[in-house]
């Protein structure tokens, strides 16, 4: 019987892991969401065989991912944009879609070994991308378990991205429509800062954006708040 570690802070892969508990019915899986429950005392109770990563904000510690094999999903097509906020990183530059790597953990950035890669769609809001990224991330686990994958070493032209700010979200300084739109959509999903105008005394931050290209219009929900 093999062990499997979920870790993820979203809320969506609860899902992930009740799909692959049904998948693998004779392995047993763990999720861990907290940053205080993922350390070293935790992961040698449970001996996993693998640990696999939709999506953590923190450091993988040394300790760790140099003794029990990590697999971190990443949202390009590595080496092309190692680092943070890859998503909004993407479609600022224009990127209409992307391939998910799976990569192994190791002391640099995004640097490791890779064991497969999938196509992702980059159209809709962030949350709809994330739950499209969600079941591939699922055929991706199950490729990697069932085939017995070993990463292999990263090739081509590295490109590095930087972790996004909050104060980034402005949309002040845009003149494009579909610039704004892109703002708007990618920033829509649970724990990132919705794009927002402010003034003087008020801030508007603004989600669920609907473009129609034909009128040249942007409909969104806004919420306004005394600064």
């Amino acid at each position: 019987m093999s062990n499997y570690i979920i870790l993820s802070e979203k809320s969506w892969h609860k899902d992930l892991l009740n799909d692959l508990t049904k998948s693998f019915n004779d392995d047993n899986w763990l999720l861990i969401n907290s940053k205080i429950d993922f350390n070293l005392e935790n992961v040698e109770k449970f001996k996993p065989t693998k640990i696999f990563i939709p999506h953590w904000s923190h450091i993988i510690p040394k300790e760790i991912h140099e003794n029990y094999e990590c697999i971190v999903f990443h949202m390009t097509d590595l080496p092309f944009g190692r680092g943070g906020s890859p998503l909004q990183n993407l479609i600022v530059r224009g990127f209409k879609s992307t391939k998910i790597s799976a990569l192994r953990v190791e002391e640099g950035l995004d640097t490791g070994g890779i064991y497969l890669k999938e196509p992702l769609e980059l159209n809709g809001t962030a949350e709809e991308i994330f739950s499209r990224v969600s079941l591939i991330i699922r055929k991706m686990i199950f490729k990697i378990i069932e085939n017995k994958l070993i990463a292999s070493p990263q090739f081509g032209e590295v490109t590095e991205f930087k972790r996004r700010k909050s104060e980034e979200s402005n949309i002040i300084g845009l003149t494009n429509l579909e610039e704004v739109y892109d703002y708007i959509r990618m920033l829509d999903c649970e724990g990132y800062p919705n794009a927002f105008i402010e003034t003087d005394n008020l801030k508007f931050e603004f989600d669920k954006a609907i473009f129609n290209e034909t009128e040249k219009i942007i409909t969104a929900n806004v919420r306004i708040f005394k600064k």
